[in-house]
């Protein structure tokens, strides 16, 4: 079985350095734990560094963070279907939603439940992902207003998650200006401008952050120290926070292209060979069901990922200087969604490695 190695305090260093780089810019953070089901150790680990709030988007992983006392403050990222609205008022203290109807059913349970419940009403400012339309937010928003009064707290953005829109200060603006003409409709202060992730960061940095930009929410940079919308690493942050291990389970000199006419693979994707002549492959025991095989990246010099079924992950190692035999294993970093695979498969041994 593949392993995969779990490294929280190298995740408490990533979430360390990036509360206070964000903080000299006036924001806070919410850290998001999704891509690891709501894992408590690695929650733990953020919470230790400073964060004070979590974000998660499935109310099982933030029932599995409750199971273990974890009671911090929690915001559900993804609006809840209305048959676990219930369950989410009991567990969630901020909600982000995008639509009238579901607002009012929150407000109706967390009633009936006797809690208080924030509510961020998302905007979306041309990443595609969820949200009211910029151009006819304050419309909208004015109305979820009156809807929630004072629970409404705040409104909020996303960028690069789904069209790969890169974070301006001028998409951020777009943001401050809703908000700044909501509260002069409504005489209702928005508190929350939740307008960053880690796609966002590269403002921090350069110190653009409009101001009054006052929260984003950080999976990706806090657990891999990645940032996959501007094609980087994240400066400061570690990238060996979980390490991938995967036994060889066949090793053969074969020929670089496949014989025959080439159709789509199981996935229905067409793949495209390079003729290198006959090279040492090494097949390991982890597949797409486990892994994201071209976010897949080898630790062993010369390696290359070639490609991968279901069940079974094909690594180039002719090149390598190391010497393989069957039965070996091999490590590799992960990207986000090599991560999330692994995270998510039941075949991946987690193991916790407590070394810096």
């Amino acid at each position: 079985m593949p392993t995969l190695k779990i490294f929280p305090g190298r995740i408490a260093q990533n979430a360390q350095h990036l509360k206070k780089l964000c903080g000299l810019q006036g924001v806070d953070l919410v850290g998001v734990t999704k891509v690891t089901l709501g894992d408590p150790i690695v929650a733990t680990e953020m919470l230790g560094a400073g964060l004070r709030t979590l974000g998660e988007s499935r109310l099982a992983n933030v029932e599995r963070l409750h199971k273990t006392g974890i009671s911090h403050h929690m915001v559900l990222l993804r609006t809840p279907p209305s048959h676990e609205v219930k369950q989410a008022v009991r567990l969630v203290d901020t909600f982000l939603v995008s639509e009238l109807g579901p607002l009012k059913t929150i407000l109706e349970a967390a009633f009936e439940e006797g809690r208080e419940c924030n509510i961020t009403y998302m905007v979306d400012t041309g990443d595609l992902r969820e949200g009211v339309y910029y151009k006819e937010a304050v419309e909208e928003i004015t109305e979820a207003a009156r809807i929630a009064g004072k629970s409404l707290t705040g409104i909020g953005t996303n960028l690069g998650c789904y069209g790969g829109v890169i974070a301006t200060p001028e998409k951020f603006e777009i943001l401050l200006e809703i908000g700044s003409k909501v509260e002069k409709k409504t005489g209702q202060p928005i508190k929350v401008y939740s307008a960053g992730n880690t796609a966002s960061l590269p403002l921090v940095e350069k110190k653009t952050v409009p101001e009054g930009i006052n929260q984003f929410r950080l999976g990706e940079a806090i657990i891999c120290g990645t940032d996959v919308t501007n094609n980087r690493n994240v400066p400061g942050t570690r990238q060996d926070t979980f390490i991938l291990s995967a036994e060889i389970i066949e090793l053969k000199t074969k020929a670089s292209v496949p014989e025959g006419m080439i159709g789509q693979d199981a996935f229905g994707r067409k793949p495209v060979f390079a003729d290198k002549g006959k090279r040492l492959r090494a097949i390991l025991n982890a597949g797409e069901q486990d892994i994201y095989s071209s976010g897949t990246i080898p630790l062993d010099e010369g390696a290359e990922v070639l490609h991968a079924s279901s069940d079974h992950l094909i690594v180039d190692v002719h090149s390598c200087r190391k010497s393989f035999r069957v039965g070996d294993r091999m490590q590799f970093r992960l990207s986000y969604g090599s991560l999330l695979r692994a995270m998510t498969s039941p075949f991946v041994s987690k193991v916790y490695e407590h070394a810096i």
